[in-house]
C-alpha cells in the first residue's frame, strides 16, 4: 500500500504465460502501472514478465491453476498482499478440446467448464463490486467467434465461449454509466498454442480459415475495452463468420461446422 494506506490499481491477466494473454499484458503495460501475470506456467510468466518491464509496466507474476476451485480467491490474497487493487481484470485463460464429446475424456471436458467459465465467473464476481465502488476499470472477457453458435466436435469449448459473450454483455448493461466498462473480444483463429493444446491445428477449419496474430487481436481488445464497447470481433474474416452464424439457421450451419471440425487425414 501507499503511505496514505490505499492499495495500488493493478492490471489482472489470465493466461498471461504466451499468446493473446502476454500481448494484452504488454499493451496495458505501456499504460505503466502493476500488471499482474496469472497461469500455469511460470516459464512462461517469466518471459512474459520481461517484456512487460521493456514495455515500462511493474510485472508481478503468480503462477497458478485457475482450474482449481481454490484457485481465484488465491489470486485475490496475492493482491492484497501486495497492496494491489484490480482496477482491470482480463479473462483470458481458456482451454478447448477436438473430438466428439461422447468419446473425449470427460474429466478434460469438465476442465474446460472449471477454467473457460467457473474460473472466469469468480473473477469477475469477486472483483466487479470494487470496481464499482472505486466507479473507474473494467473486466476483458476473451471468448471467441465460437460464441455466436454450437460447435459439433468441440462442443463444450463453443458451449463455454458462449457464456462467456452472455455473460459479458448482461454485465456490460448492468455497469453502464457507472464508471466501469466489461468488454467481450471474440476473435477467430489466432496463432497460439491454443491449436496445438486443443487439436484443433489438425482440423480442416483452422486450416482453412484465414489466422489473426495474437499481439493484433490484443491491440484491437485494449482498444475496445478503453472506447467502452460491449464486444468486439477483431478482423473482417472473424466478423463475417459471426455475422453469419447470427442469421443462418443451425440446421444449415451444423453439419458444415461438424465437417469443418475433423480432423485431416494425414
Amino acid at each position: 500500500m501507499d503511505s496514505q494506506g490505499e492499495s495500488r490499481p493493478a492490471v489482472v491477466v489470465t493466461g498471461a504465460s504466451g499468446g493473446i494473454g502476454r500481448e494484452i499484458a504488454k499493451v496495458a503495460a505501456r499504460e505503466g502501472g502493476a500488471v499482474v501475470l496469472v497461469a500455469r506456467s511460470a516459464e512462461g510468466l517469466a518471459a512474459t514478465a520481461e517484456a512487460i518491464r521493456a514495455a515500462g509496466g511493474e510485472p508481478l507474476i503468480l503462477p497458478l491453476d485457475l482450474g482449481r476451485p481454490e484457485a481465484p480467491a488465491e489470486v485475490e490474497r496475492f493482491l492484497a498482499a501486495q497492496g494491489l487493487n484490480c482496477d482491470v481484470l482480463v479473462n483470458n485463460a481458456g482451454y478447448g478440446l477436438l473430438g466428439a464429446a461422447a468419446t473425449l475424456p470427460r474429466e478434460e471436458q469438465l476442465g474446460i467448464i472449471d477454467l473457460n467459465v467457473r474460473a472466469l465467473a469468480d473473477l469477475t464476481l469477486r472483483f466487479l463490486p470494487g470496481m464499482l465502488n472505486r466507479r473507474r476499470g473494467g473486466v476483458i472477457n476473451l471468448a471467441s467467434v465460437a460464441s455466436f453458435l454450437p460447435g459439433p466436435n468441440m462442443a463444450l469449448y463453443y458451449a463455454s465461449k458462449a457464456f462467456v459473450r452472455s455473460f459479458s454483455e448482461a454485465l456490460s448493461q448492468e455497469v453502464r454509466g457507472r464508471g466501469v466498462t466489461v468488454t467481450c473480444v471474440a476473435p477467430g483463429p489466432v496463432s497460439t498454442d491454443f491449436l496445438v493444446r486443443s487439436g484443433a491445428k489438425q482440423a480442416h477449419m483452422f486450416k482453412l480459415v484465414p489466422k489473426m496474430t495474437a499481439e493484433r487481436v490484443a491491440i484491437s481488445a485494449w482498444r475496445a475495452f478503453k472506447r467502452g464497447r460491449r464486444v468486439v470481433v477483431p478482423g473482417v474474416s472473424a466478423g463475417f463468420s459471426a455475422l453469419s452464424a447470427t442469421y443462418l439457421p443451425h440446421r444449415l450451419t451444423l453439419p458444415v461446422v461438424a465437417l469443418m471440425q475433423t480432423r485431416r487425414r494425414s
